[in-house]
């Protein structure tokens, strides 16, 4: 992650053990490695497709700093979104699901869902080649791999710098399905997407960067959401306007950066990952209410969402949002906690909310926790009722 005004051994910019970003992790195929997110449901990573272009490996490994140590697992399933084109960098997107469990202490992340990212202030995380906006990244850099953050703000849509210079962009982004940001240290003369479509913003100061290689793949996070997923790096001139500082693609101040708008794509990922739910009940008669805990790793418990009326339209959303609550079991300890928003796409009127079970040895009564379903949008709960509640039990099973 190429960072501005000092090196990337400032303390500023590195995401460190504990401290909101263990689940973005490191994602090797073949001789190359890019950066991913682990998403909420503790099995899938979310990064880039252009990581497995032109790679014979039919496999990833996927590499995690958090407070049990380093960890690496491989990839027990791979899934290239279907319309990836990689001429044109739309659809970028891939998802990774590991072989194992990942790491409890990992933080699980939900996805943004709103399509307000424009004008918003985000965090960037990766693993990408370090430097500077003065000199680029280091092209003789060797390691260690480092994951980093920086900071910038979403200034555009790609497709409308690309309706403002027309051929001397030369690929047509897909309309609103990617976020765009340049690399400003303060002066106009670096700011691209101010001269080229009038979006002025002289950057956010000491934390500002921008994207390198190693980066591919990572997330851009708004609220602590994934917004964003990195895509790709270009510096753009016209007669009139030369933001580069060198003119050469290497994430120097003002060259642009893109990334996958996950909002845009986030039925693809919600419906990919919950067809991989192991054992996920489809029916209310299906629903385990009481999950054996284990002795290591995690199993999942699930909790079933079905919509029984009627849409506004045949294309519209149903959704709710959901958080888990301590009973006699403490997230962390027993569970891990969750809480986001479910949404019923068009061809579905059920989904699960899976909560994963940490397994243990430790002897102990059977323990219970609960799942708050509220604010629902596209349908109702009743008159009067604000939430609904469930509960699961925990059920010990080393002797007491």
């Amino acid at each position: 992650m190429v960072t501005t005004l000092t090196n990337y051994l400032d303390d500023r910019y590195r995401a460190d053990i504990q401290e909101g970003y263990d689940g973005v992790v490191r994602v090797a195929i073949g001789g190359y490695y890019g950066s991913g997110t682990l998403l909420y449901d503790g099995k899938a990573i979310l990064t880039a497709a252009h990581l497995f272009e032109g790679v014979s490996e039919t496999t990833a490994s996927v590499f995690f700093e958090t407070a049990q140590g380093d960890i690496t697992l491989n990839a027990s399933h791979i899934l290239i979104h279907p319309d990836y084109d990689p001429l044109e960098g739309n659809n970028d997107l891939a998802l990774i699901w590991l072989s194992d469990d990942a790491p409890i202490s990992a933080e699980r992340y939900d996805i943004y869902r709103d399509s307000d990212e424009i004008s918003q202030h985000f965090t960037m995380v990766g693993y990408g080649v370090p430097g500077t906006g003065s000199s680029g990244a280091q092209t003789s850099y060797s390691g260690p791999y480092i994951r980093l953050m920086t900071e910038n703000t979403f200034d555009a849509s790609a497709d409308e710098l690309k309706d403002a210079l027309g051929y001397t962009m030369g690929w047509s982004p897909t309309k609103e399905s990617q976020l765009i940001a340049d690399f400003d240290n303060g002066m106009a003369t670096h700011d691209a997407l101010g001269m080229f479509i009038g979006k002025n913003n002289t950057g956010t100061g000491v934390m500002e960067g921008i994207i390198s290689s190693g980066d591919s793949g990572g997330p851009a996070f708004i609220d602590n959401k994934v917004a964003g997923i990195a895509s790709y790096i270009s510096s753009l001139e016209t007669y009139s306007y030369q933001p580069d500082s060198d003119g050469i693609t290497n994430s120097t101040f003002g060259e642009i950066a893109a990334w996958q708008k996950v909002s845009y794509y986030q039925e693809w990922i919600d419906e990919s990952i919950r067809s991989l739910y192991p054992n996920a009940p489809s029916k209310a008669s299906e629903v385990q209410k009481s999950v054996v805990e284990g002795n290591i790793g995690v199993s999942y418990a699930y909790f079933l969402v079905e919509f029984t009326g009627t849409r506004s339209s045949a294309e519209s959303w149903v959704s709710v949002d959901y958080t888990s609550r301590d009973g006699s079991a403490h997230a962390g300890e027993d569970y891990i906690a969750v809480n986001g928003t479910l949404i019923l796409y068009p061809t579905a009127n059920q989904a699960v909310i899976p909560v994963e079970i940490i397994g243990d040895k430790t002897v102990e009564e059977n323990e219970t926790f609960y799942m708050d379903v509220f604010n629902p949008i596209g349908g109702s709960f009743g008159d009067g009722i604000v939430t609904l509640t469930a509960l699961r039990t925990i059920v010990n099973d080393d002797l007491l």
